[in-house]
């Protein structure tokens, strides 16, 4: 993935924004090294502590958990060491003998009591309330977080056993999160789209005594399906009143009072038996190739790997200065429970809460508010505002226009030539500043945000270069739920556009079977690595091998200065007939680029003499429910008019064959293909599909990333048409109605 997902297999992730600052040491040393018989390109983190050759220390005992030793090299010991997929298993930590992989390892519990000692006082929460923000400080934090966990004990939680969580980010979420840990269970989120039967596979699967729920409609889901619970005690709603009283049903004040009467020295002595080892939460993938598997992380995963990602970043300690941010992001994703849970929790930043309503429109009314100084969007946050932006800029007047454009030119030259090393601001660059940079940073409520970032899908080089002309660098990381979130990111001072960046300290990346030009499977090692699938064996072997490395399943490369290039995922390559290797992802970005109107476009041709491609235009969705609509999108009606086209519809479009419009997909897909490297690379034939892909429709995931099975199952008709025709067609590609 280009970017970074955090999420199964895309690893792409940011966290609290790409950008930040550190000092930077010599680029990373590549060496070779012999994996399962292969040879591999191993590059280490830039801050590595220890050369490429150097041994691992031996195994030790610390505080009574198996540790050992994994210094840059795969370990020696058994892989099965280093995982499990037992709720009550434990695994060897990756410890180094020095640098950051040596730090003692801490619960969730030791973060949590150092994180109140260092920022009692200082505010952690903060949630609009009619019109009013009410803050909790981290005692009272502390405080609530202990409540939620002994009233979870009052409700039968047992060790080992899920709490999940079915709603938008809140207070009460975090607090539910926290005190599912406390208490010796797992955290457990629940994307808030699930389906119930998605919703009962994940509780059915972590084994839930406990569903906390948000409102109503999330409620419903969980009554559909309690019967088929057998380890369900209770359900507790947080969001708005219960609508009607049932048996085990609880409001979230009746909840928090259930523990009351339960001794604290229980608590103490169920939390003094965790070990940084041992589960602590449960990450569900998104399921875009299969059933969602149960990601393990313990809670060495989530402290140690908080610590070294927040530090990498530079993210200020709140007794220097203290960070805001703005909680959005779903937090069943790990991107998001990395920054604004335990990175937030970390250094003392204050969270502040979105509107549900955040994604339908409301997000930048409340960055503008808080002016967050660190901002972690999805890459379809940052299109979108990119779209808003342009929209607005249309209806300006000419000067504007000219002023914007000029500003424009100026801060892209300038960021790329500080990008390249060149740290001279010219004239104009100043001028620009004043005039354009800082009023639109304004706007959109980023003019106190110094670390812009995102992940947890491929990002276009046009929106990244549109927000680089603004003077906004938005930056990349990569990591995976399997890699407790961030394993590369970008920095201010050191980024390349397409980049995610480079490794965090004491993470490492072996590039598995590189070809010719040094492209391979991107592996990882560190102790942000993942304990293993819930009662998955298979598929745990299958993505840590022999030697404990993480096989990501994304393809990419290092360049010469050790960043990291992601060019694609190894199940989404298409092997045509003639057996070429083909990542879409690249292909699909260039013709959205060349042509504004499209929203989404899927490659297609898996062993067939030729690519095709599904295309979808821009339109208005609807904010309530996500679903596209037939109306064409202020942008794509500009481009539209700009054209001489009158079409205001897709149907429109579609149904006439708008000459207009398709002589412009197909001159923008003859552009591409004249930049491909071989005839193989060219798209051939391409459709107009009526409806834009979605979370609603299905063709999307959470983190709006592409379910491409999904897509050609639901297209099937419309991809066998591309290839009724035996012969391979040749020139121009052709388009159907």
């Amino acid at each position: 993935m280009r970017g970074t997902v955090l999420c199964e297999s895309d690893a792409r992730m940011a966290l609290a924004e790409p950008v930040s600052s550190v000092a930077y040491c010599n680029s990373a040393l590549q060496g070779s090294c012999e994996v399962a018989g292969e040879d591999v390109l191993l590059n280490s983190s830039p801050r590595t502590a220890e050369p490429h050759n150097s041994e691992p220390g031996e195994d030790s005992k610390i505080e009574g958990y198996q540790v050992n030793s994994l210094g840059p090299k795969a370990s020696s010991s058994p892989g099965s060491s280093m995982w499990t997929t037992r709720r009550d298993g434990e695994v060897k930590l990756r410890m180094e003998e020095k640098g950051p992989g040596s730090e003692a390892p801490k619960t969730v519990h030791q973060l949590l009591e150092e994180s109140v000692n260092k920022y009692s006082d200082y505010y952690a929460l903060a949630s609009k309330k009619n019109g009013k923000w009410i803050k909790l400080t981290y005692t009272m934090y502390y405080n609530e977080c202990w409540k939620a966990a002994k009233s979870f004990l009052k409700l039968g939680l047992e060790r080992f056993h899920g709490v999940g969580i079915l709603g938008f980010n809140s207070a009460e979420w975090f607090i539910a999160d926290i005190g599912a840990i406390l208490a010796g269970g797992f955290a457990v989120g629940i994307y808030t789209t699930n389906s119930p039967e998605a919703c009962h596979y994940v509780a059915e699967n972590c084994s839930a005594n406990v569903i906390v729920v948000e409102n109503h409609k999330q409620l419903q889901k969980i009554l559909e399906i309690e019967h088929r619970l057998p380890h369900l005690k209770a359900i507790v709603q947080y969001g708005e009143e219960i609508k009607e009283q049932r048996p085990k049903l609880y409001s979230w004040r009746q909840f928090m009072e259930l523990g009351m009467d339960v001794p604290d020295e229980r608590l103490r002595e169920i939390i003094a038996t965790q070990k940084p080892n041992q589960c602590c939460t449960l990450i569900y993938t998104s399921g875009t190739t299969g059933q969602p598997k149960g990601v393990m992380l313990s809670h060495d995963n989530l402290t140690w790997t908080a610590a070294v990602a927040a530090r990498f970043i530079m993210l200020r300690d709140a007794r220097d200065k203290q960070e805001e941010v703005v909680s959005y992001l779903p937090l069943s994703h790990i991107a998001a429970q990395m920054c604004d849970i335990w990175a937030a929790m970390t250094l003392g930043v204050q969270v502040y809460f979105a509107q549900p309503d955040a994604l339908k429109g409301s997000l930048v009314e409340t960055l503008r508010e808080v002016r967050p100084t660190a901002f972690l969007g999805v890459p379809r946050v940052w299109e979108k505002m990119e779209e808003k932006m342009k929209s607005v800029g249309m209806k300006a007047s000419a000067l504007r226009r000219k002023v914007a454009a000029w500003a424009k030119g100026v801060g892209l030259q300038t960021n790329l030539k500080k990008m390249d090393g060149l740290s001279q601001e010219p004239v104009n660059f100043r001028l620009a500043r004043q005039l354009v940079y800082r009023k639109v940073r304004k706007a959109i409520g980023l003019d106190r945000c110094t670390k812009c970032y995102t992940g947890a899908a491929p990002i276009t080089r046009e929106t990244l270069e549109f927000f680089l002309s603004l003077n906004i660098p938005v930056l990349e990381l990569y990591g995976m739920s399997e890699s407790s979130g961030p394993h590369t990111i970008s920095l201010p001072h050191a980024f390349k556009l397409g980049s995610c960046g480079k490794e965090l300290s004491g993470c490492y990346t072996l590039i598995h079977k590189p070809d010719k030009d040094g492209i391979g499977e991107i592996c990882f090692s560190g102790r942000h690595v993942f304990m293993g699938y819930l009662n998955m064996e298979d598929k745990t072997k299958e993505a840590i091998d022999q030697d404990g490395w993480l096989h990501s399943g994304d393809l990419g490369k290092h360049d010469k200065d050790g960043f990291l290039f992601i060019t694609g995922r190894i199940k989404e390559l298409i092997i045509t007939a003639g057996g070429e290797n083909i990542p879409p992802v690249p292909i699909e970005d260039a013709v959205k680029n060349a042509v504004p109107i499209i929203s989404n476009a899927m490659l297609v041709g898996d062993k067939a003499k030729f690519l095709s491609m599904l295309l979808t235009l821009k339109c208005v969705v609807d904010a309530e429910t996500g679903e596209p609509g037939d109306d064409l999108a202020p942008e794509a009606l500009e481009f539209c008019q700009r054209l001489g086209s009158k079409a205001t519809k897709v149907s429109e479009i579609i149904s006439s064959k708008d000459k207009a419009i398709y002589t412009a997909i197909q001159k923008g897909i003859s552009s591409v293909n004249e930049g491909a490297v071989s005839n193989a690379q060219k798209v051939q034939k391409w459709v107009l599909l009526e409806k834009d892909f979605s979370v609603f429709g299905g063709e999307l995931g959470p983190t709006m990333k592409l379910k491409r099975p999904v897509v050609a199952q639901k297209y099937r008709d419309q991809i066998a048409q591309f290839y009724t025709d035996t012969e391979t067609p040749s020139g121009e590609p052709s388009s159907r109605p």
